[in-house]
């Protein structure tokens, strides 16, 4: 069994950062591939990136594409998302995922994922 725990969200001003923690228990951390979803108010569950147990990222979500770097940090059990130039489009909550899978070919694929977190609420005021 997996645990996920984010934590880092919270209420900020449109332009802000944020940093997203998600952190790792049950099981060998350095093997899992993770990832980063968002939901927002009556809309799908959507990909925002993912990494590699080798620490290489997936390609990022095109909303997301610049502000946002993932990484991660396998002596602390922990992957992380840093949110840069915050919008209110940003709005979600974000949940942090497991994919203990060989291979990390479908990373944007909800059913790619083992275990899931609870998630974490951002909210962007403008």
């Amino acid at each position: 069994q997996v645990q996920l725990i984010e934590s880092g969200g919270g209420l900020v001003q449109a332009g802000g950062s944020l940093r997203l923690s998600c952190a790792a228990s049950g099981r060998t951390f350095s093997t899992f591939h993770m990832g980063w979803f968002r939901q927002a108010p009556g809309k799908e569950r959507e990909f925002v990136v993912g990494i590699r147990w080798s620490g290489s990222s997936t390609p990022y979500a095109d909303s997301v594409k610049g502000p946002f770097t993932i990484s991660r940090d396998n002596a602390k059990n922990t992957v992380y998302l840093r949110m840069n130039s915050l919008k209110p489009e940003d709005t979600a909550v974000y949940f942090c995922a497991a994919s203990l899978r060989r291979y990390y070919a479908s990373y944007d694929d909800r059913r790619e994922y083992d275990y899931w977190g609870q998630g974490t609420q951002v909210t962007v005021s403008s």
